[in-house]
């Protein structure tokens, strides 16, 4: 098996992307990623990030590749979390994405950096978000009160959050649930 091939494994599980990271992790020369980009086998992201070229997109690649041209520790944030659960009836034009550390590299200007204290350990479908309750508080003062309620009331029917969660956001909110 070449290192295409076990690039490709990798990418399969991780909406296609692979950086420079992930060869150190799984012993892959870095000279190689940009031998197989030039070949046209890899398509460069950004700084240290590649995708497969032969990768079926989703609706969730967009965040998935904002987490990664972050970085370690970065994970979706705020009304970006909201949008990739499709609550609140947002479509937001930026991707919004939290981290601990300082970002110098140049990001594309969709993504919006939040400096956080901490780092989430919450996934969903394989990417690093805020965990749902906390990201519906976050919106209390970008997104109608309304709006909030309805996605809370969703987020429970479909089991994204639990009971506890809904009553802690109602209690926040001032609303019932």
């Amino acid at each position: 098996m070449g290192y295409y091939d076990d690039i490709y494994e990798y990418a399969a599980d991780n909406y296609g992307l692979f950086t420079t990271s992930d060869a150190n992790n799984i012993g892959i020369p870095i000279v190689e990623l940009a031998k197989l980009s030039q070949r046209g086998r890899l398509n460069r992201v950004g700084h240290g990030v590649y995708r497969v070229e032969h990768y079926i997109p989703t609706p969730l690649d967009k965040y998935a590749e904002a987490v990664a041209l972050v970085g370690h520790g970065a994970y979706i944030y705020g009304e970006s979390v909201l949008a990739m659960h499709g609550l609140a009836n947002v479509n937001p034009l930026n991707i919004y994405v939290a981290c601990t550390q300082n970002v110098r590299k140049k990001l594309p200007p969709y993504i919006k950096i939040k400096r956080e204290a901490s780092n989430s350990d919450m996934q969903y479908e394989g990417i690093a978000t805020q965990h749902l309750a906390d990201a519906i508080l976050t919106c209390k003062s970008s997104i109608m009160t309304e709006r909030l309620e309805d996605a809370t009331k969703e987020a429970l029917r479909v089991g994204l959050i639990s009971k506890a969660d809904a009553i802690s956001i109602a209690k926040e909110l001032n609303t019932r649930t």
